[in-house]
């Protein structure tokens, strides 16, 4: 098309494999020692190296640093650095081969178990129950005492005894797996149990597999080191570092570095492997991908560059300003709140509408500090809950805080709530986080929340797990833990969206009443402009992470400001109105980390100029406590 620009470049992204492998110090540290002893042991034919078997009374014992001998020479005066390359290359050898047999054979074991379950899985597990009820280094030596002294009968005692370990584990994730959707979906499209197992289980068991066998092989080659040492492994004259630290044990006391050379190798050997383990698992791991290899913190980072005026609103419960947070992913850092400006008085609710991705959740979960770091940090503003800083406070302050003055209802009460825990027992907690009570005053606090929220038999129901209450019944446990501790102000995010109408009408009918009750203010975010309708005393509209329309609930929804609301509206359909036409939003929200100039929502808009494309769009009043940001509103009537 004549005049069309080219996207631009995308310069950073998501960081790749070895970028966040070498971005861990620990494992790049341990792979750089891995990879120079693997190195040297492959390349040990090609070394200038004296025969590791060639014997030379006349320089036993010789010192390291000798002439010929930098690591010295053993009681047969044998090049101790020779043999040193030449039984690491055996050590790596026997232990990854025992590691890949043990990985083969136990993870078609766990695989075959946890799918097929009944009579299968008893026998399998059962056979795997008996290896396990022997010590394994025990019934390794058992093993190559009937088998015979060797290197290759070590191999294959230290891999049977370890097959054990990886069907366990594989097993486990395979029983979750099993009974997933997609493998269920998978069998209505007639694949095999064979194609099933392989096709559909096996490459979400990989990253497990592989993490297993990188967290094993370093036990492997102290295993077959244990046995050489013994005797019962590599035979004379061939080294590997066990037999090498057994020679060196008779002249211990004269001749340490005999000892101490190979002991030093397993010691490097073991740390490289384990420290290179640990990183792979964590590159494996979705959860750490994010650019840097930490597990998220109990809070969100706060690094604000700019810090609004702190004057309390004393109209205002709750009073964010300016709010900004960010996703650091790789090079990229996504805006998901660009700015964010939202007041509740006591006693109101505020509704929060926008599409999917357009900062609702983020930030409202940037109120309390749960966005997870990494990636995400506070990088600009403030909440303030009556009058005091939220992003300022200490750690222990907002902890005492969560769940107190400020509680969270979220989406999906099924994720939320604890699996193996009773719903009483997690209202107790709740309970007893902030209050000091006792566990039966607990207990009988919990019923009568439960019978608060309209729960029948609010007794048996807390001896309920989650899984055995429904939907509805889920999710008003949910409100009953958020109202647990009076909070001062509730964050509902959209907690009706999976639920039929009936139950939904029940938990906005709950909401509200429990509001005008307690007086408590509410942040209710949703996509659905109708449940706005019904609770809401004012809505804020978002949009690419920044409020583009707020206002009077009423006032909104009869006469739309903005053109992003008034297309939102359009598409809500109206009960008794089949023949009203829904207009679906053209085109598609901005990448946080691409935000256009100017606009965010131009180019999806049929009233955007050329000015609504360049420089700083603000928020600005329209009387009747009505704000819009957008150059071209909409008059009263007018169509977008």
């Amino acid at each position: 098309m004549a005049g069309a620009t080219a996207a631009p470049a995308r310069t950073g992204g998501r960081p790749g494999f070895w970028r966040l492998l070498l971005a861990n110090r620990l494992a790049a540290a341990g792979l750089l020692v891995l990879g120079l002893i693997v190195v040297a042991a492959l390349a040990a034919p090609l070394l200038p190296l004296p025969d590791p078997d060639l014997t030379a009374p006349a320089e036993r014992l010789a010192r390291p640093l000798a002439p010929g001998h930098p690591l010295g020479t053993d009681a047969l005066g044998r090049d101790i650095l020779s043999r040193l390359v030449w039984g690491t290359r055996v050590s790596l050898a026997v232990g990854l081969s025992a590691t890949l047999i043990a990985a083969v054979a136990g993870s078609l074991v766990g695989l075959v178990a946890g799918y097929a379950g009944g009579r299968v899985d008893g026998l399998l597990m059962r056979g795997v129950d008996m290896v396990m009820a022997f010590p394994y280094i025990l019934l390794a030596l058992a093993i190559v005492a009937v088998l015979g002294p060797g290197l290759l009968n070590a191999l294959y005692a230290i891999a049977l005894v370890n097959i054990p370990f990886f069907a366990r584990n594989i097993r486990g994730v395979t029983l979750g797996l099993a009974r997933r959707d997609f493998v269920a979906a998978a069998r209505l499209s007639g694949r095999s149990h064979a194609g099933i197992l392989f096709g559909e289980i096996l490459p979400n068991v990989m990253p497990v597999i592989v993490v297993t066998i990188s967290t094993t092989i370093g036990w492997m080659i102290l295993e077959t080191a244990g046995l050489s040492f013994l005797g019962l492994g590599a035979q004379p004259p061939r080294a590997d570092l066990g037999s090498m630290l057994g020679e060196g044990r008779a002249v211990l006391f004269t001749a340490p570095h005999v000892a101490m050379v190979p002991g030093l190798m397993i010691f490097a050997l073991v740390m490289g492997i384990n420290l290179a383990g640990d990183g792979l698992r964590d590159v494996l791991d979705p959860r750490l991908r994010s650019g840097a290899l930490t597990r998220p913190v109990a809070r969100t980072k706060v690094a604000r560059r700019r810090v609004p005026a702190l004057t309390p609103d004393p109209a205002a419960v709750l009073d964010v300003r300016g709010l900004e947070t960010e996703f650091e992913i790789g090079g990229e850092v996504h805006r998901a709140a660009g700015g964010v400006d939202l007041k509740l008085g006591r006693g109101e609710c505020l509704g929060l509408v926008g599409e999917s991705g357009s900062g609702k959740s983020v930030t409202a979960m940037s109120i309390m500090g749960l966005v997870p770091t990494p990636p995400g940090r506070i990088a600009g503003g403030a909440a303030l809950l009556d009058g005091e800083d939220l992003f300022g406070m200490p750690d222990e302050a907002i902890r005492r805080l969560r769940g107190a003055a400020v509680a969270h209802v979220f989406q999906d009460p099924l994720s939320t709530l604890h699996p193996l825990l009773t719903v009483g027992a997690q209202l107790v907690e709740a309970i007893r986080a902030h209050a000091p009570l006792t566990r039966r005053a607990a207990e009988a606090r919990a019923e009568e929340l439960l019978g608060l929220v309209r729960i029948p038999n609010p007794a048996e129901r807390a001896r309920a797990y989650p899984h055995e209450l429904s939907g509805g019944m889920r999710q008003r446990v949910c409100v009953a833990m958020a109202l647990a501790n009076d909070p001062e102000v509730m964050i509902a995010d959209e907690p009706t969206t999976a639920l039929d109408v009936t139950v939904q009408a029940r938990i906005l009918a709950l909401i509200e009443r429990l509001r005008r009750e307690r007086d408590a203010a509410v942040l209710f975010i949703t996509h659905d402009f109708g449940v706005v309708s019904t609770i809401c005393d004012r809505v804020a509209v978002m949009y690419a992470g920044r409020v583009v329309e707020e206002g009077p609930t009423r006032a909104i929804l009869e006469a739309p400001a903005h053109p992003y609301t008034a297309r939102l509206i359009a598409c809500v359909p109206v009960l008794g109105a089949p023949h009203r036409r829904l207009d679906a939003i053209p085109g598609r929200p901005p990448p946080a980390n691409r935000l256009p100039e100017g606009c965010a929502f131009a180019p999806r808009c049929p009233r955007a100029t050329a000015d609504c494309r360049a420089g700083e769009i603000a928020l600005g009043g329209r009387g009747g406590g009505r704000a819009v940001r957008c150059l071209h509103p909409l008059a009263p009537g007018e169509r977008a």
